[in-house]
């Protein structure tokens, strides 16, 4: 690249043409324009004159200068001039493009982008090709490919941060092996870091070892665009203590984590705060019993990344345990009685309940636990087992009564509260069944439920009640001692579960109620009830749901693998085992991110690179506008060439309008163009049109024009729909009632609505209207443009799209509704919430669907779509097509359920 101050030249021979100007100007000279030609018969006579030397004319010198100008700007464009250009590479060969894109890279990701296309069009401009590599851990060693500058920008186009860690230093081994295998020289190398290191000395480690292949330019984020991470949430009592951590301490500064449920809605908001000088801070989050039971996600509001999420299961739920005083009334004495251990155990974690047992089995209940009780009545017993078989869990804790009464009946006791046979007394330190000691427990099998949990060489077993043997005694044993006699029974009754713990719940016969493993068997019992299946052996856990690297949960990925179920809990998340909900419906476990993330921690910049910012650039290409004075030039000389051979005789007024014309054609700033209202009022009358709204970003109109435009496409080929052409429009001054859908797209610098265009937009949706929201990806400032929107405008309380709402059939059965991107929820109003036949006045979601939509004039896509290709593509004109069925068609599908009742009560 040469260089003139501040002007750059990326193709520095095409200046060479200016030595023809010259040459150029002396020619002109010479040859004059073609002479006007002049319609005269009598001629002939002029022929007979006699003739004498004549000096021909010369080219006007205005016409010399328009020419001269004209060749001076295509040298100049084809010399590709930029203004304040950036310094051009060093090294030869390449540019290897390293770029993080980890969880921590999700922050701030469009600058991140944007940096990496500057960095491929100046690898482009000098010629050279480019290797994009990205640092997040992969199943495979990544491949160094050099791609054209073109196709590497669609790359770096298509790259999204993975909810994982980084692994930087494979990328630094691939390429150092690529560098070896070719025999490369020195090639120029750039990081975009996300500012984190996940070990200390990782990051200038790995610095050092790109440094090693060439010459290292190193970007990263300032402090404020450095990522937040929430970690999963503890149990104190009836509160959640919220963490939430930054790589580097600072002044102070408060977060809010929002709650939301398991149908998406928000449920509690707590405000967190990071005090001056420290990297974390806590913050308590009380929930009643019946909102923390629904529990399903924790997030830190308007911060973008699967690290500022946090997923709950059951593990995080206080779910009821009923405490049933079957007895003398002395179960509760401090110390002493088995409900007063039971009720410390539960009460930090559980939400604990006594009474009688009619009274408990009466209101909804996880788990029952009987301490020990009296005989019960026939009637009460017979409950209590209906109760389990319809899918509760009943824990029956052994004693004194239990002994009396399997001395009384023996062997052939049939209880049925009992999951095994007893024989008859207990087995007691000094009795006639004798220990010579106390006995500890034996390490718990890997098909029990309390496999996992330590188990204490203090806790000591005195006195038991024996299991009789039997075949199946074996698969149904929890728990044994060292001398392999059974601890914990059970078995499975129906939809339920019967447990027999061989002691008793006080300190009398064990000392297993003084210590931390009481508790962490109970912890696993109230989850065995809740279906968390996970902690008994089965099938491995199948990726229900997971997270992308926004935070945004939705279909797992095609390579997302099960995790066995015993080794859950060690699970690391990755590439195979993304963080997310794992299991079946209704047993399901959350893998977090944060499990995996050590304490963040940030890096001082490398010594041996040269830094470069996020920002802006400050570079000006003036190719484009060098070229199109250019095309004007032309248009100028060709009329003037026109004109002086008398071919073009125009009036003062025409040639006005020409020269308005042509500048017309000038490249400059495109404004966001109103079509005329009354014109687009009248074609939206004749046929169903869709209006989408302006928002002054030319690139996103456009491609809210072009991708309508395509939908259009789909709709005339497979449905009866004949769609009007798109409009654009401003809702502060246009018509909004000729448009059944208005699609509304939200970028950055979403302007505030006044107060006209809020009342016009909350008319038109009590009217009937619909709006599509897309917040096209959901990153940052979209979400804000959102909720902004949302305090300004009336919009009814929204839900989640279900697997029944018509929207999944209105034409296409779907499932999902992709777009440009995966991920994120379907939001619409709320069922019942108003009348309009059923279809919601609001559609919200994040999949960026114009850009999947989109074509061009030969009907060619012109975004690509990530993950899932054309595929992907097709399903997301599936989803445009049911909406749009869904707004003209109203609940027609919906009422289709009731057919039969209606021609029922018809032949009545």
């Amino acid at each position: 690249m040469f260089a003139l101050g501040p002007l750059s030249f990326a193709a520095p021979w095409a200046l060479l043409g200016a030595l023809a100007l010259p040459a150029l100007w002396f020619l002109l000279r010479l040859i004059p324009p073609s002479p006007r030609e002049v319609v005269f018969p009598p001629v002939r006579i002029l022929m007979a004159l006699a003739r004498r030397d004549e000096t021909s004319a010369t080219t006007p010198p205005w016409l010399i200068a328009l020419r001269f100008a004209l060749a001076a700007a295509v040298i100049l464009g084809l010399a590709h001039p930029i203004l304040n250009a950036e310094p051009g590479l060093k090294g030869t060969g390449p540019l290897a493009l390293v770029i993080d894109d980890g969880w921590g890279a999700a922050k701030g990701w469009n600058e991140r982008i944007a940096a990496a296309q500057r960095l491929v069009d100046r690898a482009g401009r000098e010629g050279r090709a480019v290797i994009v590599l990205g640092t997040a851990a992969k199943p495979e060693p990544p491949a160094v490919t050099p791609l054209a500058a073109a196709a590497a920008r669609k790359l770096v186009e298509s790259l999204r941060p993975k909810p994982w860690l980084a692994e930087r230093r494979a990328v630094g081994d691939a390429l150092a092996q690529w560098g070896e295998a070719n025999r490369s020289p020195p090639f120029p190398l750039a990081w975009l870091s996300d500012g984190l290191e996940a070990a200390e000395g990782e990051a200038r480690a790995f610095a050092e070892q790109l440094g090693r292949s060439g010459p290292v330019l190193f970007a990263e984020p300032p402090g404020e665009r450095l990522p937040l991470l929430l970690r999963p949430p503890r149990s104190e009592g009836d509160a959640l203590v919220l963490s939430a951590e930054r790589p580097s301490a600072g002044a102070r500064r408060e977060i809010s984590v929002i709650a939301h449920g398991d149908d998406g809605r928000p449920l509690a908001r707590e405000r967190l705060a990071l005090p001056q000088g420290r990297t974390n801070g806590e913050a308590r989050m009380a929930l009643p019993s019946e909102l923390r039971n629904r529990l399903a996600r924790l997030e830190i509001e308007n911060e973008t990344g699967a690290g500022a999420v946090a997923l709950a299961d059951e593990r995080w739920r206080r779910r009821p345990v009923g405490l049933a005083s079957v007895g003398t009334g002395r179960e509760d004495q401090p110390l002493l009685g088995d409900l007063y251990y039971l009720e410390r155990a539960l009460e930090p974690w559980a939400e604990a309940r006594r009474g009688a047992l009619a009274d408990l089995l009466a209101r909804p209940l996880a788990v029952l636990v009987l301490a020990d009780p009296a005989p019960l009545p026939a009637a009460e017993a017979g409950a209590v087992v209906r109760w389990i078989e319809a899918g509760g869990v009943a824990v029956r804790f052994a004693g004194p009564r239990l002994a009396v009464a399997t001395q009384a009946v023996g062997a052939e006791s049939a209880d049925p509260l009992l999951p095994v046979r007893l024989r008859a007394g207990d087995r007691v330190v000094g009795g006639a069944l004798t220990w010579e000691r106390p006995v500890e427990l034996a390490p718990f099998d890997d098909k029990s439920p309390f496999f996992g949990l330590a188990v204490s060489a203090d806790v000591r077993v005195r006195r038991q009640v024996l299991a009789e043997p039997a075949l199946d005694l074996a698969e149904r044993t929890w728990a044994r001692l060292a001398d392999g006699t059974p601890l914990v029974t059970a078995a499975r009754k129906g939809k339920g579960w019967l447990v027999l713990v061989h002691v008793t719940a006080n300190a009398q016969w064990s000392d297993l109620p003084l210590s931390g493993l009481f508790v962490g068997m109970l912890q696993r019992v109230v989850a065995l009830s809740q279906g968390v299946a996970s902690h008994l052996p089965g099938p491995p856990l199948a990726p229900e749901a997971t997270l992308d690297g926004f935070g945004r949960l939705g279909a797992p990925p095609a390579d997302a693998q099960a995790i066995p179920s015993e080794a859950f809990a060690r699970t690391r998340v990755g590439p195979r085992h993304p963080p997310g909900f794992y299991g079946e419906r209704g047993g399901v476990r959350a893998l977090n991110l944060a499990d995996s993330v050590p304490a963040l921690k940030t890096f001082p910049r490398p010594a041996n690179v040269e830094a470069m910012a996020y920002g802006a650039s400050v570079e000006t290409d003036l190719r484009p506008w060098l070229l199109g004075l250019a095309f004007l030039l032309l248009l100028a000389d060709l009329a003037a060439s026109l004109a002086l051979r008398g071919h073009l005789a125009l009036p003062r007024r025409a040639a006005f309008a020409l020269l308005a014309t042509a500048l017309a054609a000038f490249p400059a700033a495109a404004q966001p163009q109103r079509p005329d209202a009354e014109a687009s009022a009248i074609a939206a009358s004749a046929d169903p049109t869709i209006a989408y709204v302006l928002t002054g970003n030319r690139e996103i109109d456009e491609t809210s024009r072009a991708g309508l435009e395509g939908l259009g496409v789909i709709l005339r080929r497979r449905t009866a729909a004949e769609m009007g052409p798109p409009v654009g429009i401003d809702p502060a001054r246009d018509e909004l009632s000729f448009y059944p859908l208005i699609y509304w797209p939200l970028g950055g610098g979403q302007r505030p609505l006044d107060a006209g265009a809020a009342e016009r937009l909350n008319e038109y949706m009590r009217r009937g209207g619909t709006i599509l929201f897309d917040s096209r990806g959901g990153e940052g400032e979209s979400l804000l443009g959102m909720r902004a929107l949302a305090r300004q405008l009336d919009l009814p309380a929204l839900e989640p799209v279900g697997p029944d709402h018509v929207l999944t059939r209105t034409f296409y059965l779907l499932r999902e509704f992709p777009g440009r991107h995966v991920g994120g929820r379907l939001w619409v109003e709320r069922a019942g919430e108003r009348v309009n036949d059923g279809v919601s006045s609001v559609i919200a979601g994040s999949g960026d669907w114009a850009a999947a939509w989109a074509v061009d004039d030969r009907h060619r896509p012109l975004y690509p779509v990530v993950p899932g290709g054309e595929r992907q593509r097709e399903y997301a004109y599936r989803f445009g097509v049911n909406v749009v069925m869904y707004v003209l068609t109203g609940n027609y599908k919906s009422d289709q359920v009731h057919v039969p009742a209606i021609m029922q009560r018809l032949r009545r």
